[in-house]
């Protein structure tokens, strides 16, 4: 049996371990690679909402990332939440600098509490700077429109205007969606290109109704990454992280008075 794939995450700390980089290095354990982590927020939250965040020195990041990549360097790299516009120039000063691996880049913008978890100069700078370093960007359909200025209800004209803005793909996610009146089903928008051809898909599945869905958005952005590390090509991956977000559902343990988390730990299990 040989060596793990490496899969990095770059998040903050969720005290629930249901999202952020307790729930990624579940999700990554899941698909048989090898978690490691870069914290960049600690946060005071629940399963019923995010009450503060402090985020970590921007030095004690650069120092993590630049000390995992001499002894650990990654097939593949998940951004999470960023928290500060500094923190957000570190990563993208060090993508810059070293990676060649692929990036998914799940902009996390605001908590489903309606926290704000990143700052407007920050939001600019992710666009600016880490959107064109990007193999894969996964905002759901309020980040997304955020970041292209875009109608909320038009998640095809977000996808590409992501792709513009220098994302290799992007995938619009509607787990946003029930709130703005739009259909039922699970519905996410994939943007990609393969050989110069450009397609944009639309990815449904039955609507699982549970109060058990803190932390899709990082499990389905791990999960891809996971995917990219173990060599599928993004669409593939795409699919593959759809699936395990939607067993994680299923087998959540039902923990929480406000949106539990999903069943990590056994969703990558056939």
């Amino acid at each position: 049996m040989g060596k793990p794939r490496v899969v990095w995450t770059i998040a903050g700390f969720d005290p629930t371990s249901g999202a952020g980089i307790t729930g990624d290095l579940k999700t990554i354990a899941s698909f048989n690679c090898y978690g490691a982590a870069c914290i960049t927020a600690l946060t005071v939250q629940n399963t019923l909402g995010v009450f503060r965040v402090e985020p970590v020195s921007p030095a004690t990041v650069h120092d993590t990332l630049q000390a995992l990549l001499d002894d650990l360097p990654p097939s593949s790299i998940k951004i999470g939440m960023l928290a500060r516009a500094d923190i957000v120039s570190i990563v993208a000063d060090f993508l810059d600098g070293h990676s060649t691996c692929p990036v998914v880049l799940d902009p996390v913008l605001r908590s489903s509490s309606g926290a704000e978890l990143l700052e407007a100069a920050g939001i600019c700078i992710l666009r600016d700077r880490l959107l064109p370093r990007a193999t894969v960007v996964t905002p759901n359909r309020s980040e997304a429109s955020i970041l292209t200025g875009l109608p909320i209800d038009n998640p095809e004209a977000m996808a590409i205007a992501l792709r513009q803005l220098g994302s290799a793909a992007a995938v619009v996610t509607g787990g946003d969606s029930l709130q703005h009146n739009v259909s039922d089903d699970s519905q996410d928008v994939l943007a990609y290109s393969i050989r110069d051809m450009d397609f944009v898909e639309t990815l449904s599945a039955p609507r699982q109704h549970s109060s058990s869905t803190h932390g899709t958005g990082c499990a389905f952005s791990t999960a891809i990454a996971c995917a990219l590390a173990q060599g599928q090509n993004i669409p593939t991956a795409v699919t593959t992280a759809k699936a395990f977000v939607g067993r994680a559902l299923e087998l959540a343990p039902g923990l929480g008075g406000g949106h539990g988390p999903m069943g990590l730990e056994h969703a990558g299990k056939s």
